[in-house]
């Protein structure tokens, strides 16, 4: 096995955040990251810390990598609810299929974890969170600007309701929901903002 000082640690840090995003940090023991990324548990414990340090830098690391990347998008998209109506068809999209179908979301997987507790991890939760209704805030902005809402629609409330909505869809994809069943739950959300 690569000591610490040769082995691609950014490499390393994916393969056990994939670990983590399929089984979760409870189900992950250290012979199960050794064993996936190859990495002696010596050089793992020299390169992050603990176990859970490893599992608060796969969750950052998912955060600025898979997450934040939606929602940036989502923020600066102006349609208002066709983006979010967007948004939400690719979350279905990719929670479904392809390389990490019926994963679930990493960080919605965490809160389900005992670490969640943590300051440290719940820290990373917590940036999930505000991020995700940040962007959902933005996307809502400009759809009340075009008319598309209701009137009186409190914005901060259905944001937080709509990334209550994307946990719901990403729990429920994990547990082998069907896509079609997904994609009409969010539709519906959105089709009760409108005026």
């Amino acid at each position: 096995m690569p000591d610490v000082k040769h082995f691609d640690p950014d490499l390393t840090l994916e393969r056990a955040l994939r670990l983590f995003w399929r089984r979760g940090e409870a189900a992950t023991n250290i012979g199960d990251i050794v064993e996936a990324t190859g990495v002696n548990r010596s050089s793992l414990y020299n390169a992050y810390g603990s176990k859970r340090d490893l599992y608060r830098a796969a969750l950052t690391r998912y955060l600025e990598r898979h997450s934040q990347p939606a929602f940036d998008r989502l923020a600066a998209d102006g349609r208002g609810l066709a983006a979010v109506a967007d948004f939400f068809d690719e979350l279905v999209r990719a929670r479904c299929g392809g390389e990490y179908a019926r994963w679930g979301c990493l960080v919605t997987n965490a809160h389900l974890d005992p670490a969640h507790a943590e300051p440290e991890i719940q820290a990373v939760l917590t940036a999930h969170h505000q991020r995700l209704r940040a962007a959902l805030r933005s996307a809502l902005t400009a759809a009340a600007r075009a008319g598309q809402l209701a009137p009186g629609l409190d914005l901060d409330a259905t944001a937080e309701q709509l990334a209550l909505v994307a946990y719901g869809v990403n729990m429920r994809s994990r547990g082998g929901a069907p896509e079609d069943e997904l994609r009409r739950g969010a539709r519906a959300a959105l089709a009760a903002l409108e005026p």
